[in-house]
């Protein structure tokens, strides 16, 4: 029997503590939206698409300086919410970040204003916004202290164990520049560590790819 899609009582933060004229407004203006894998659904603070309810499929969340390097915060996987693609309903909160499907992404938008209405009228909603804030600035600091305070062998390990995780796999189909993307460096940084990682014995390089050898040597580095 075919598995039903995740629906938007499944997703919703505290479905079940709306009443029920909340979840009838959520089923009248939430809309499904399909993102093919390079599409940015959104970019920079001037776009407030909505809060994005994942379904299937994988997104980044990455900041862009002026020069055009990326840095990626963190990834929303299946049941994840990115809260800050609403960011227009954040009012003390100025700051750029942009969205980008890694995969082909099935997502259900709340539109800001219906998802700002029900924050102001549900205590439940107003507290899982914040809970959501909290966590996602976490992991912002994390990545911070990461960029400030580690070494970028141990971070390009770090990188590469946890990209071995979501692609389940050791043979990660990924480019240097892609890797450089995530990480906030010049592809020429990466390369060269990534020779240096392969000559240690660590990963194989081929075009397109990377495959993780020695698995218990990368973890030594992020220790």
């Amino acid at each position: 029997m075919k598995k039903a899609p995740v629906g938007l009582e499944d997703l919703f933060p505290c479905w079940e503590k709306l009443t029920p004229s909340q979840q009838l407004s959520l089923r009248e203006r939430t809309q499904a939206r399909r993102f093919a894998k390079g599409q940015r659904p959104h970019q920079g603070s001037g776009d407030c698409a909505g809060l994005f309810l994942i379904r299937e499929g994988l997104l980044r969340v990455f900041i862009l300086s002026q020069s055009g390097k990326e840095v990626t915060l963190y990834r929303l996987f299946a049941w994840d919410i990115c809260l800050f693609s609403a960011s227009c309903i954040m009012k003390n909160i100025h700051f750029d970040l942009h969205v980008e499907a890694e995969r082909d992404t099935d997502a259900l938008i709340v539109p800001s204003d219906v998802y700002e209405s029900l924050a102001k009228a549900s205590l439940p909603v107003a507290e899982y916004t914040n809970q959501l804030i909290a966590a996602r600035f976490s992991d912002v600091m994390w990545v911070m202290e990461q960029i400030l305070f580690t070494s970028f062998d141990s971070r390009l390990a770090a990188f590469l164990l946890e990209q071995s995780v979501i692609e389940q796999s050791h043979d990660l189909p990924i480019t240097h520049e892609e890797i450089a993307r995530h990480l906030g460096s010049a592809r020429e940084v990466v390369t060269k560590m990534l020779n240096y990682l392969a000559s240690e014995g660590m990963l194989r390089l081929s075009r397109g790819k990377v495959r993780l050898l020695d698995e218990k040597k990368l973890r030594a580095l992020v220790q």
